[in-house]
């Protein structure tokens, strides 16, 4: 919501503004499709070229996050704290074994189940399972386990936050190209040198609108939004993170409990549940697996 009343205000206060100062529009009007044209074809240009067709359809499928925000809500943190203590719960008191039945078939776990949001999430589930997998083979080293675990978050987080990365790089170009559709226009008004002052005005008057709008949505639009999708990507990451705390917790010795109290810590504080909050949550689970 405040993303689309920031995309008005950026609107209304630089246009308005620039009637309330006795601008006409006339001249904007008429060079703006072309200059749009030259500069936003451009930029799509540039932007196929310099990104992977994987990024450029993943850039489009996010674009709604900058208005929507994280996929994971208040009610997700929670539930995947929920997860861990029935996981590492069943590990401490029922063994390996027992463990086994839930991380090798997630999707027929009676655990994984209850959360079909996490379920969903096919790195989340493969994360989890993958590091519960290594410690049943007795890779028990904690700093071991952390460390293969956070290459593997740098790697996810790397390739999820490339949208945000190629945003950015169109953000910087677009006042270039702006300069571009500027030249080009002044090579026009050139051609028409010996034309009255009022029609070479107008000519450069329609140059000069293609380096405002180059620059109008590079810094008014397109890099405040690759600013708001890498809110978005360090924010959904942060999720994975809570995994990684609390698997590396239970590592240590941990009781599950503790683990899980560990991993609330790492939870974003819009998202984070109270102590009491989590221990009621907790003490309703049935955790029971088989």
């Amino acid at each position: 919501m405040f993303q689309i009343i920031g995309f008005v205000v950026v609107f209304v206060m630089v246009f308005g503004g620039f009637a309330l100062a006795g601008g006409h529009f006339d001249i904007i009007a008429k060079a703006a499709p072309f200059e749009f044209m030259m500069i936003g074809g451009a930029g799509v240009g540039a932007f196929l070229i310099g990104n992977s067709a994987k990024t450029v359809m993943k850039t489009i499928g996010d674009m709604a996050k900058i208005v929507t925000g994280p996929k994971w809500k208040t009610q997700d943190y929670s539930d995947l704290l929920a997860l861990l203590f029935q996981l590492t719960k069943t590990m401490k008191t029922k063994g390996v074994i027992a463990l086994e039945t839930h991380i090798e078939n997630p999707k027929d776990s009676a655990i994984f189940q209850n959360y079909p949001r996490i379920l969903k999430d096919h790195f989340a589930t493969d994360f989890i399972c993958d590091t519960l997998r290594m410690m049943t083979m007795n890779l028990e080293d904690p700093h071991q386990v952390e460390d293969a675990m956070e290459k593997q978050l740098e790697k996810h987080h790397h390739e999820v936050a490339a949208p945000a990365h190629a945003m950015q790089n169109l953000a910087d170009a677009l006042p270039a190209l702006g300069i571009v559709a500027a030249v080009l226009g002044i090579i026009k008004t050139m051609g028409a040198i010996d034309s009255p002052p009022t029609v070479l005005g107008g000519k450069i008057g329609s140059a000069l609108v293609g380096t405002f709008l180059g620059v109008f949505l590079a810094y008014g639009f397109v890099g405040p939004m690759a600013v708001r999708l890498k809110e978005v990507y360090d924010e959904e990451h942060a999720f994975y993170l809570i995994i990684q705390s609390v698997l590396v917790a239970h590592l240590h010795g941990n009781a599950a409990q503790i683990s899980v109290e560990i991993g609330r810590g790492s939870v974003p504080s819009k998202s984070q549940p109270s102590f009491t909050e989590l221990e009621e949550a907790l003490g309703s689970i049935q955790t029971d697996a088989g």
